[in-house]
C-alpha cells in the first residue's frame, strides 16, 4: 500500500513538473512572439516619404466703380457674394494667390476708379474670406493715390494672416526674408512690376513698390533660393490686351528660369496667356482678369491654374505636378440698363443665358492657353468633385 502511494506521490510530482515546465515555455513563446509581431508592426508601419502643397493662381482684382457701387449696402461694402461661387473651390487649396490690382486704401481716403484707383479694405476681407493667402501688391497701380495709401494698404495686411509681396511700409520689412510652411514644404512669393504709369515712388522710398531690375531680383532670389522648397515670382509685365506673350515677358521669364525660380506668375495684359515650361520653371505669362468691370469677353475672361508641389523627404527634391486650367468668367446683369450683380464663374458653371455661346469662347481662350503643351489638363468644376 505504501509502494502505491508513493508511486501515487512521485506521478503527481512529476505532472506537476510537466505543468510547470509547458506553462514557463508556453510564456517564454508568448513573450518571444509578442516581441516578433512587434517588430513586424514597425516593420510593415507606412512611413511616408513624399508629402504635398496644393496652389492655386488666379488674376487680377481690379475694383473699378461699377463694383464697389454694386457691393456697396447701407453705408458699408460687402464683396463676398461676387466671389460666392469660387470659394468653394478656393477653399479646398492650401495656398490660393491672386493679384491686387486697386491699392486698398480704405473709403476714409475716398474711393476712386480708373485711372487713379483706391479700393476699400472690405475687398481684401472678402477675398481673404474666400480662402486667398497669398497676395502680389506689385502693379502699375500702386501708387495711383500716393503714400497714404500704401501705407494703409500695408498695414491692412500686415496684421492678416496673408503672405503678401511687391509694396512694404518700410525698408526694413522690405529687406525680411519671409519663409512660410505648410504641410513640412516651405515657400515664398516675391512680387515685381516693369510698369508704374510713371509715376514716382514717393520720397523716393523705393520699397514702396518693388520695380524689376534683373541685379535686385537675383539678389533676393539668392537670399531665399537655398532656404525654400517652392519659390514664387509674381510679375506684373507685358503688353494690355495681347493674348501673345512680349518680347519682355519672353526674356524676363528666361532670366528668372536660370535664377532657378519655381513659378512665374505673370498678370498685366488682363487677357489670358500661354503656359510654358522653361527647364524646369512653370510660367504662366498672363491669368487675365480675375474681377473686373472692364468691357468685352476677352476681358472679362480669366484664368485660373492649379498645381501640386511635392516634396520627396528623401532628398529633399521638389516637383511640380498636375497643371490643371480653367477659365474664368465675370459676369454682370445687363438686364436693366446698367452693368450690376456681378460674380465669378468657373466656365464650366456657365450656361447660354449667363453667356451666350460660352462654349465657343471657352475653347477659344482654352487654346490661347494650352496650345500644343500636353502637359496641361483642363480643369472641371461643373460639380463638386474638387
Amino acid at each position: 500500500m505504501r509502494k502505491v502511494v508513493v508511486r501515487g506521490l512521485f506521478c503527481i510530482s512529476f505532472f506537476l513538473v510537466f505543468v510547470f515546465m509547458l506553462l514557463a515555455f508556453d510564456k517564454r513563446e508568448i513573450k518571444k512572439i509578442g516581441h516578433k509581431e512587434n517588430t513586424n508592426v514597425h516593420q510593415e508601419e507606412n512611413i511616408p516619404t513624399t508629402t504635398s502643397l496644393s496652389l492655386v493662381m488666379v488674376g487680377d482684382a481690379l475694383i473699378h466703380e461699377a463694383v464697389y457701387a454694386y457691393a456697396y449696402n447701407d453705408g458699408n461694402y460687402d464683396f463676398k457674394p461676387i466671389l460666392e461661387e469660387m470659394k468653394p473651390i478656393i477653399s479646398k487649396f492650401d495656398l490660393a494667390y491672386y493679384n491686387q490690382e486697386t491699392i486698398l486704401g480704405g473709403k476714409d481716403m475716398g474711393l476712386s476708379t480708373y485711372p487713379r484707383f483706391n479700393s476699400p479694405y472690405e475687398v481684401g476681407d472678402a477675398f481673404i474670406d474666400a480662402g486667398f493667402n497669398v497676395v502680389s501688391l506689385a502693379n502699375n497701380h500702386t501708387l495711383d493715390r500716393g503714400e497714404q495709401a500704401i501705407l494703409n494698404s500695408c498695414n491692412y495686411w500686415k496684421d492678416k494672416d496673408v503672405y503678401y509681396a511687391g509694396s512694404y511700409c518700410s525698408q526694413e520689412d522690405r529687406d525680411r526674408v519671409k519663409i512660410y510652411e505648410k504641410n513640412g514644404i516651405k515657400y515664398a512669393l516675391l512680387s515685381y512690376t516693369t510698369v508704374d504709369n510713371g509715376l514716382s515712388r514717393p520720397g523716393g522710398k523705393t520699397y514702396y513698390l518693388n520695380l524689376f531690375d534683373k541685379e535686385i531680383v537675383k539678389q533676393d532670389v539668392e537670399k531665399y533660393r537655398d532656404k525654400v522648397d517652392l519659390l514664387m515670382v509674381a510679375m506684373h509685365w507685358g503688353q494690355e490686351y495681347t493674348h501673345e506673350p512680349v518680347y519682355e515677358e519672353k526674356d524676363i521669364a528666361e532670366y528668372l528660369a536660370s535664377l532657378g525660380v519655381d513659378i512665374v506668375i505673370g498678370t498685366h495684359p488682363h487677357v489670358v496667356q500661354p503656359i510654358e515650361y522653361i527647364d524646369n520653371t512653370l510660367v504662366i505669362y498672363s491669368l487675365g482678369n480675375f474681377v473686373s468691370a472692364q468691357r468685352g469677353i476677352h476681358k472679362l475672361t480669366g484664368l485660373m491654374v492649379s498645381v501640386n508641389i511635392e516634396k520627396d523627404l528623401i532628398d529633399n527634391k521638389t516637383t511640380i505636378k498636375d497643371v490643371e486650367a480653367e477659365l474664368l468668367y465675370t459676369y454682370t446683369d445687363y438686364s436693366k440698363g446698367y452693368r450690376s450683380n456681378y460674380k465669378v464663374y468657373p466656365y464650366t458653371k456657365l450656361n447660354n443665358n449667363l453667356l451666350n455661346n460660352y462654349e465657343e469662347y471657352y475653347n477659344n481662350y482654352m487654346n490661347i492657353v494650352i496650345g500644343d503643351n500636353n502637359f496641361i489638363k483642363r480643369g472641371d468644376y461643373s460639380g463638386d468633385s474638387k
